[in-house]
């Protein structure tokens, strides 16, 4: 899997978005920033099905959008 860019606009706000993939335990996780952000960790969280933002700062990612990228991400994978 390599790098993958993508775009995406959640309520009239635009987003450039850098995710790469990475092997942590035989589970794919994702470097994932926005708009030149810092880098977040996204992995897949088995209890709610789909990719969530793990990490110190987690919390600063908003929630519309890191849904959006959780749902790119789980197709990507």
């Amino acid at each position: 899997m390599q790098d993958q860019s993508f775009q995406l606009l959640l309520n009239g706000v635009p987003y450039i978005v850098k995710a790469s993939p990475f092997d942590f335990n035989g589970d794919t996780r994702f470097t994932v920033s926005y708009n030149g952000s810092d880098d977040f960790v996204f992995t897949y969280d088995r209890t709610v099905g789909h990719y969530v933002a793990i990490g110190d700062d987690s919390d600063t990612v908003p929630a519309d959008l890191e849904v959006a990228i959780a749902e790119r991400l789980y197709a990507l994978a």
